[in-house]
């Protein structure tokens, strides 16, 4: 009968090191390693960097379970959008997150798809996990997903868009960009290039997005003794193929536009698509202009102009805020910050070729 060979499994168990480790080593008070690990005011920046390297060295792991329970808070934060793969989202969603982690948060992320319905079940799912709070860049311009987390005291902030509904507006806290005068500046330079023909291509016609930056868009032709044609304005929901199919019915009129004001890149891109589809060269034949300044705008070869907004900025304070309201239990507090744009020329609106505004 053969030898049975015993085989012993040794497991090396190690003590967890634990905040008063920490403290030990660094000759501080444990509470002042935890606030030097949770970001909190109270010590001094070299005592925090002394305590972080000592915390890295010694291998320390919060207990993130006793940290909830002590706190009653999970330190996790949703973040609702339309779609990650729309390339205005990625910068929101990073300033978000990395505001966030510096402050000992998580960040939870949902997609919609742009239905209101899925953003309700979104809002529930994320509040049945037990987030602190919620970040929407998602509401429309009556959006009633937001009543109950105004009613039930819930800390929530919208980014990129807000309500119009006045009642609901008033009781939100909200980072947006100056709609308005970015639908304002961008109308202005095409139509001083010397166009009067120019299709504005909007995003959902029930954001405060494309409500404000069509109203800019209009009142700037209208400063300059000009009419905004109404045929010339046309639905394209934030969204590349919709955009396109736009292009393509606008360029088949009698008198289509000498250019293209989409209200974001993402369109822009489709509108391009179409406009060299039918043979017609940017900017030599149409002029043609995004908003939001993506990555893809400063592509070589797309060249596009656009207005400028700060994403990760509006991602970062928008976090800010949230975790302000959280840690102060101060939902009752409304901050609305209103970011500034600006108009960056590239080549695809003509202006190089032009060298100057002909009005």
């Amino acid at each position: 009968m053969p030898a049975i060979k015993r085989i012993e499994k040794v497991t090396d168990v190690r003590k967890k090191t634990t905040i008063k480790d920490i403290a030990k080593a660094a000759d501080v008070s444990a509470t002042a390693v935890s606030m030097a690990m949770n970001n909190k005011p109270g010590v001094s920046q070299k005592t925090r960097r002394k305590i972080q390297k000592i915390a890295e060295k010694l291998q320390y792991s919060p207990n993130f379970i006793a940290r909830s329970l002590i706190s009653n808070r999970s330190y996790t934060i949703g973040f609702i959008l339309n779609s990650i793969t729309d390339p205005f989202f990625p910068e929101l969603a990073k300033g978000i997150e990395e505001y966030a982690n510096k402050q000992g948060y998580n960040l939870l992320l949902c997609n919609t798809k742009r239905d209101l319905q899925t953003e309700k079940k979104s809002i529930d799912m994320l509040r049945s996990k037990g987030v602190d709070g919620i970040i929407l860049a998602t509401v429309l311009k009556d959006d009633p997903n937001i009543v109950p987390l105004i009613e039930d005291e819930f800390p929530f902030v919208l980014i990129n868009r807000h309500s119009m509904n006045p009642d609901l507006k008033n009781k939100t806290s909200y980072v947006v960009l100056d709609n308005f005068r970015g639908g304002y500046m961008g109308m202005e330079h095409l139509y001083r290039l010397g166009h009067d023909r120019i299709a504005v291509i909007t995003g959902n016609v029930n954001t405060s997005t494309a409500i404000l930056r069509t109203e800019g868009s209009i009142k700037a032709l209208s400063d300059y003794g000009a009419k905004m044609d109404r045929e010339l304005i046309v639905e394209g929901r934030f969204q590349r193929q919709i955009a396109y199919e736009a292009a393509i019915k606008l360029i088949a009129m009698e008198a289509p536009p000498t250019a293209y004001f989409a209200q974001d890149d993402y369109m822009a891109i489709g509108i391009r698509e179409a406009l060299f589809e039918k043979g017609l060269r940017i900017p030599e034949d149409v002029a043609l202009m995004g908003f939001d300044d993506t990555e893809i705008a400063s592509f070589a070869g797309i060249d596009l102009t656009t207005i400028s907004q700060n994403k990760y900025e509006m991602g970062a304070m928008g976090a800010k805020i949230l975790i302000e309201k959280i840690e102060k239990n101060s939902t009752g507090v409304v901050s609305q910050l209103i970011l500034e744009s600006g108009l960056i020329i590239r080549k695809s609106c003509g202006y190089a070729l032009q060298g100057a505004y002909s009005r």
